[in-house]
């Protein structure tokens, strides 16, 4: 009967703190008795299982062709605590409901897909009307709060923008990708600003951590490092794009795609090229330095005779 509200079965990730898992334990036998499939993620700190939570159900809610409906459900003292940390991730919108009409209220106006409930405050019996009234309200129905009638038109579309309104806060910029939940990498690419390398045209670099030197570093298509050393070896992968490296002290060279690895030790002397628009991650096992062993003339040069054999 439960399902009969979505368009989707559903499904529940759940999760609880010591002071809410007794509550939650009884919660996953009413779901699993109505035939939905329940992910028990156990007993955690409050903040930790709130985070997973969150991080789980953003995931589902920005899958663009889902098999199931995910929703949420997390329990601890108060039911607070959970939802707060839930809430820090894009596509999640996670309330504390303390009886029947709340969850009404939750799922009509905030298309709540997150259920947060209090082991201190509710008894096993209104917890369960709770997540029976969660389970069986669509987004925008009569609820209490509309009086229990039908909302207005002009509500009506107003709940649809301030959905769509939530999912874009905390989405990244390019393409608003955050979907799969914001972390502290997705920050750092957020924030990230390029500068210029003025003797390497066609570059940019963004330095995370200095001395040992990790970098992020962008090249257009077409660019070329001149030959040039540097004072510490350095690791890099290649994230997108592709290049060619010339270990000019071993004789060597390296084609390079996404996901490709190179180490270059201190003091070799190499020489590169840029087939498409790159960017690689770079750490250096010391400070980053720079010293030039020929001039850009030189390097396209042997670039294009190297190329033409």
């Amino acid at each position: 009967m439960a399902q009969q509200s979505t368009k989707l079965p559903i499904k529940i990730i759940t999760g609880a703190d010591s002071n809410g898992c007794n509550l939650k334990d009884s919660l996953v036998s009413q779901l699993r008795s109505l035939n939905i499939e329940v992910v028990d993620l156990g007993t955690d700190k409050y903040y930790s299982i709130g985070e997973q939570i969150g991080r789980h159900v953003s995931q589902a809610a920005n899958n663009p062709n889902p098999a199931v409906e995910t929703r949420g459900l997390v329990a601890c003292g108060t039911g607070v605590g959970v939802a707060i940390f839930a809430n820090k991730f894009p596509g999640v919108y996670a309330a504390t409901c303390l009886n029947p009409d709340e969850a009404r209220n939750a799922r009509s106006i905030n298309n709540c897909n997150v259920l947060a409930v209090s082991g201190m405050n509710m008894t096993p019996e209104v917890a369960s009307d709770v997540l029976k009234a969660f389970l069986e309200t669509p987004f925008k129905s009569p609820c209490p709060a509309s009086g229990s009638n039908p909302w207005p038109d002009e509500i009506d579309q107003f709940l649809d923008n301030s959905v769509l309104e939530m999912k874009r806060i905390g989405a990244l910029e390019n393409g608003e990708k955050g979907e799969s939940g914001v972390c502290n990498l997705c920050s750092l690419v957020k924030g990230r600003e390029f500068k210029d390398v003025d003797i390497m045209p066609g570059g940019s670099i963004s330095i995370v951590r200095e001395s040992p030197t990790a970098a992020f570093v962008r090249f257009t298509a077409g660019s070329v490092e001149p030959a040039h050393h540097h004072t510490f070896g350095h690791d890099l992968v290649v994230l997108k794009g592709s290049k060619r490296v010339w270990n000019l002290s071993k004789g060597e060279k390296y084609d390079l795609g996404v996901g490709d690895y190179l180490f270059t030790p201190a003091g070799d002397v190499h020489r590169v090229k840029y087939f498409e628009d790159t960017e690689f991650f770079i750490k250096w096992e010391g400070q980053w330095d720079l010293l030039l062993d020929e001039d850009h003339a030189a390097a396209n040069a042997a670039i294009d005779k190297e190329m033409q054999n």
